[in-house]
């Protein structure tokens, strides 16, 4: 079995994913602080609960392993495809017509680097978990 096949280690790869996308989003917002015109942008939030739903379901599609006891692990892929994109209009435009706030940009960074920091270190806790139950 391949360790990168377990949900939850699919679940935070996907996250990290998402949070790596989204800093790439912010960094264009911030380096686009001066450009007239430019609408800042970011990525529409994960859907969690729809995410543990299509984890947690019983009933799969036609040419998927059917899950039929809940000790059993799906070997479905928990990935929704690429991220959304959207402007953000929470700030004032300047006289120039940009919407960039470089403070909420600033903040919208740091929150992402914790997160994706807190995703990649339950990562790694996971991983040496599963070395340590199998005696590695």
């Amino acid at each position: 079995m391949d360790l990168t096949d377990i949900p939850l280690l699919s679940m935070l790869r996907e996250r990290m994913g998402w949070l790596n996308q989204r800093q790439d989003v912010l960094t264009q917002n911030v380096a686009n602080v001066d450009t007239p015109g430019f609408v800042a942008r970011d990525l529409r939030p994960q859907d969690f609960s729809h995410e543990l739903q299509q984890a947690q379901s019983p009933l799969r599609t036609a040419g998927q392993l059917t899950v039929t006891d809940p000790r059993h692990i799906s070997l479905t892929s928990t990935t929704s495809g690429p991220f959304q994109n959207y402007e953000v209009r929470d700030a004032e435009a300047n006289p120039n017509g940009n919407s960039v706030s470089l403070e909420q940009e600033m903040i919208k960074v740091s929150d992402t680097q914790a997160q994706f920091q807190a995703a990649t270190n339950l990562y790694a806790k996971t991983i040496t978990m599963m070395k340590t139950a199998i005696g590695h």
